[in-house]
């Protein structure tokens, strides 16, 4: 019966072993900031913190989350229930009769128990599939708050972006208009050649182009972030122009202890623990299983006697069941459900190391992108200055309008890079908290 079966492993036990974790991470941290333990104590943005909250309180996915959390809770009950023994009452009444107008009736009453001896542990091992679903339950919830908490933060601070964006277009679009209203002047008073007023058009018209998908972009980042609260994106959500400080972080600590911190390796974990025992129930059903069940009754021509005394018939029935022959049907589960246990373990695995890869990554990109916006911002100073001189020059005759309108690209080209490297800077910084696994 269980030829060439043999006992399933116990893979939970071996996690620790899964990946090889290095003693300290390879990319800098930052000490010298402030260092928090929750997401929403990164930045002191009180109107960023109220919408955090509105999309934990709000977000359709993550009530899913919470209501699948319940869900397995009520699982864990109804397979602990298996564990004791059954109680049912039964109640029948019969009334019969024959051709000679004779007739009688009948009531009956009974108590039934029923319970399976858990001799090879099934029950046991079934319970405690259930216990650590649960459990992964509970660490996929907290995971979704984590990763919902960083995504709406990422997304106001994208909203914030774009509407920063729109409010440089339009200074872009003016100073294009403004420079157009220039060269008309000159070309009027024979300065200045029709090449040079269609290059003033040219860029004057591209300007209001970009500032009309500035508002589309706006628009729609306002949408994405008011789905991810729940609400209907009508794109009526209004963010601040100005950026949150960059003066706080979250501590990196060890390798080591992500393991113990991230909700979703500890969902991994659980997933193993849980595949682990389905497997070992899987085995334990190869085995004769033993059902004891007892009934007692009465049995009486009128209703009212039924409680009067004690039941007057009763027995006491011991069941084995054994499977013969199915086709190998049972060994197979067995198969499968190791397989199962197998698919778990290395999912940990790639959940572990992916793990490892997001933290460097965020603690890499801190150094990287905090060097770029220091050179993007003098970049930025340089090429204002060049615009403001090169505006003279241009009214002066000392240089053509192809080099002022240069200019004036390049210092729109170069804030717009700043502006979208804040956005990254402070989006990297949720991500590391987040990679960290950061309460919110």
């Amino acid at each position: 019966m269980t030829a060439c079966v043999s006992v399933p492993e116990k893979r939970a036990e071996k996690a620790s072993e899964a990946v090889d974790s290095a003693p300290n991470y390879t990319a800098d941290d930052f000490p010298q900031l402030e260092m928090v333990d929750s997401l929403l104590d990164l930045f002191d943005d009180e109107h960023l913190n109220t919408v955090v909250e509105h999309a934990l309180a709000n977000n359709p996915d993550l009530l899913a989350s919470a209501a699948q959390l319940q869900e397995a809770g009520f699982n864990l009950e109804k397979t602990r229930g298996d564990l004791f023994p059954s109680l049912s009452a039964n109640g029948t009444a019969n009334r019969s009769g024959s051709n000679a107008g004779t007739s009688s009736n009948t009531f009956s009453a009974s108590l039934d128990a029923r319970w399976e001896v858990d001799v090879w542990g099934e029950l046991r091992n079934r319970t405690k599939a259930a216990s650590a679903n649960l459990a992964r339950s509970e660490a996929t919830y907290e995971a979704s708050s984590q990763s919902l908490a960083a995504q709406t933060m990422q997304s106001w601070f994208n909203l914030v972006a774009r509407s920063q964006l729109l409010d440089l277009a339009a200074e872009e679009r003016e100073s294009f208009d403004k420079t157009l209203r220039l060269v008309e002047r000159r070309y009027e008073s024979g300065t200045a050649t029709i090449t040079e007023l269609e290059f003033a058009k040219t860029d004057a018209a591209s300007s209001r182009a970009d500032y009309i998908a500035s508002q589309d972009a706006r628009d729609q980042a306002a949408r994405e972030l008011q789905v991810l609260l729940g609400d209907y994106p009508d794109a009526a959500l209004q963010a601040a122009r100005t950026w949150p400080t960059l003066n706080k972080t979250v501590p990196s600590g060890l390798p080591s202890e992500l393991l113990l911190s991230r909700p979703d390796i500890i969902a991994a974990y659980q997933n193993i623990r849980a595949n682990d025992a389905f497997a070992r129930a899987a085995y334990a059903d190869l085995f004769p299983s033993f059902t004891l069940t007892a009934r007692g009754g009465r049995s009486s021509d009128t209703l009212s006697d039924l409680g009067r005394s004690a039941f007057d018939v009763w027995s006491l029935a011991g069941q084995v069941a054994a499977p013969i022959f199915e086709g190998g049907q049972r060994r197979a589960e067995v198969g499968a459900a190791e397989q199962r246990a197998e698919q778990a373990y290395q999912n940990y695995r790639s959940t572990v190391l992916n793990a490892f890869n997001e933290v460097e990554d965020a603690l890499n990109s801190e150094s990287y992108l905090f060097r770029e916006e220091n050179a993007r911002l003098k970049a930025l100073e340089a090429a204002r200055r060049a615009m403001k001189k090169s505006q003279r020059d241009y009214e002066s005759g000392l240089i053509e309008l192809l080099d002022l309108l240069a200019a004036q690209r390049r210092v729109f080209s170069i804030e717009t890079q700043t502006i979208h490297l804040r956005n990254a800077r402070l989006a990297n910084r949720v991500s590391l908290a987040l990679a960290l696994g950061t309460d919110v």
